[in-house]
């Protein structure tokens, strides 16, 4: 009977095992390296939510300048 397990062990440990553990951090590298869906759709709000920002100090800023013409030289 061990004499049939040693030879079957011994060919998983040579054939399958390596190749398995290869696949498995292949593949757990390759899904790492990426962005989840989460990920994108919260950099995605992010980026979206700085536009919004950027046009408002625009607008503020455009405000000041018709308000206040030298209020950029008091800032500093």
């Amino acid at each position: 009977m061990e004499d049939v397990f040693l030879p079957i062990i011994m060919i998983f440990m040579i054939f399958v095992a390596p190749l398995w553990l290869i696949m498995h951090y292949y593949t757990r590298l390759k899904t790492s390296g990426s962005l989840s869906r989460e990920d994108e759709t919260m950099l995605r709000q992010l980026w979206e939510s700085s536009q919004r920002m950027e046009e408002r100090i625009r607008v503020l800023e455009t405000i000041l300048d018709d308000e206040v013409p030298d209020w950029r030289s008091k800032s500093r």
